[in-house]
């Protein structure tokens, strides 16, 4: 469990070296996050969802190790360190390694105002936006090696089951957010598409576009400040989540913007990145990439209808959200 000093510790300006004014708690599923002035410090829940366990103190100061070595390649000014908090005469302190009972994660906060949803919500989101996006993706991506462990993900067993635990997971909800016609529809074509094209899949293992990726690149985690494009919360917890075909991660933020009405942008993005990276073979998996990152997102979403937790008004937008998905990738396969 939490060490039960831990929030109200951190929740005080004084724990803190540089003293901020205020002290700002959001929690998530699997982390509590403190925003602390200009800084940000992430500590990871003792929860395991058997996709992901932080359950012992080891397994927390790996992951959030691994967060941050994996983060930097896309944001180096952001993800800061990782600084051990101890616990000294029955006060905890941070940035000291005598009795250490919890790793955060320092980060520099970023301007929610400029996170990419934020600015296509107030419709500043230009085609020239995207394009920037586009070509800083490409640079990354670049620098990011296809070796022999990303390219075992790119194997067409490994991808067809991906496919197929979507669809067993998502079955039940049938006749709620996804209709017989439309589960049916997305799973014959996903399905079709696969045995279709082995050599398609196995020829993206040869032009070395398996890798290690982000795995949750969507409008929520990237952010666009002045000539800065930061991108962050890449998937550290399951490799399975994050290595994969390039294409599925321009694949997943163009689908984002088409589910959110901006199919141009969507292109725009699309096209800057093929253009920047050379990956013309790209634009023959691009669908199929964008029908699973629908979906993956319509199941995701559904999970929520399932939450004792949340109260009726979350789990009417839960339902509406699921199926817009599932409409959005039944639009892709029709």
């Amino acid at each position: 469990m939490t060490h039960p000093k831990l929030v109200g510790s951190m929740m005080k300006p004084e724990f803190y070296p540089h003293k901020p004014d205020s002290v700002e708690l959001i929690q998530t599923h699997i982390s509590f996050i403190f925003i602390s002035g200009d800084l940000v410090y992430k500590i990871k829940k003792p929860v395991d969802f058997g996709f992901l366990d932080f359950t012992t103190l080891e397994k927390r100061r790996f992951y959030v190790n691994e967060e941050l070595r994996l983060n930097k390649r896309f944001s180096p000014d952001v993800y800061l360190g990782v600084i051990p908090i101890s616990e000294l005469n029955g006060t905890l302190i941070l940035n000291n390694k005598s009795n250490i009972i919890e790793y955060a994660l320092k980060m520099t906060r970023i301007n929610e105002n400029h996170m990419l949803y934020k600015l296509l919500e107030s419709d500043k989101v230009t085609k020239d936006t995207m394009k920037r996006v586009g070509k800083h993706l490409a640079r990354v991506y670049k620098s990011i090696p296809s070796d022999k462990k990303s390219q075992s993900f790119g194997k067409l067993d490994t991808i067809s089951t991906n496919v197929i635990e979507n669809f067993d997971q998502t079955r039940k909800y049938i006749g709620r957010p996804v209709s017989d016609k439309v589960f049916n529809a997305i799973e014959r074509w996903s399905k079709t598409f696969m045995k279709n094209n082995k050599a398609l899949f196995d020829k993206r293992i040869e032009q070395g576009c398996i890798k290690d990726c982000h795995g949750d690149l969507h409008l929520q985690h990237i952010c666009i400040e002045d000539n800065n494009i930061f991108i962050f919360d890449c998937i550290e917890f399951n490799e399975r989540f994050r290595f994969g075909d390039v294409a599925s991660d321009v694949a997943f933020l163009s689908m984002d913007l088409d589910y959110n009405g901006k199919n141009e942008l969507g292109n725009t993005f699309v096209d800057a990145y093929i253009k920047a990276s050379g990956d013309t073979g790209m634009k023959e998996m691009l669908l199929f990439y964008k029908v699973y990152r629908a979906y993956v997102r319509a199941k995701v979403t559904s999970f929520m209808l399932d939450d004792e937790s949340i109260g009726d008004s979350d789990r009417e937008n839960a339902f509406r959200n699921a199926k817009k998905y599932y409409d959005l990738a039944y639009e892709y396969v029709n």
